[in-house]
């Protein structure tokens, strides 16, 4: 349910709009640049409102919102989904970009190590490096 704010955190609002899945993880991303209100970067606790225009990179991928209600408290992510209203076009953009990243996961085909290596293998590995 939302609920009637005039203000609330950046980092607060980001965890409960679902962007993030802890508040400090929120935090660091304000704080590294990751996010930006109105095109201009800003710090954790910086108070917003309704309307505010929010830009968020997060794994590749960009973000650009406005927001349309606040909450307190973290919600089911449909719900979640009504406190900001996304751009068209960078819906678009993002839909882009996750076509080409399976793609690319489909293309080069990596899993990383499929077993740890055995004695005789740890061996072959130490003279190799001894080398």
């Amino acid at each position: 349910m939302l609920t009637e704010l005039e203000t609330i955190r950046l980092d607060k609002w980001l965890w409960t709009a679902r962007f993030f899945k802890t508040r400090k993880l929120a935090a660091e991303a304000v704080s590294g640049g990751k996010v930006h209100i109105n095109k201009q970067r800003t710090k954790p606790g910086k108070e917003i409102k309704v309307g505010a225009l929010v830009s968020i990179t997060k794994d590749g991928l960009h973000w650009e919102i406005t927001i349309t209600a606040l909450s307190n408290q973290r919600r089911p992510a449909k719900e979640a989904a009504l406190l900001y209203e996304e751009a068209a076009d960078s819906f678009e953009k993002r839909q882009q970009q996750q076509l080409e990243l399976r793609e690319q996961r489909k293309l080069f085909d990596f899993t990383g190590q499929d077993h740890k290596p055995n004695k005789k293998e740890r061996r072959l590995i130490h003279r190799f490096k001894q080398a």
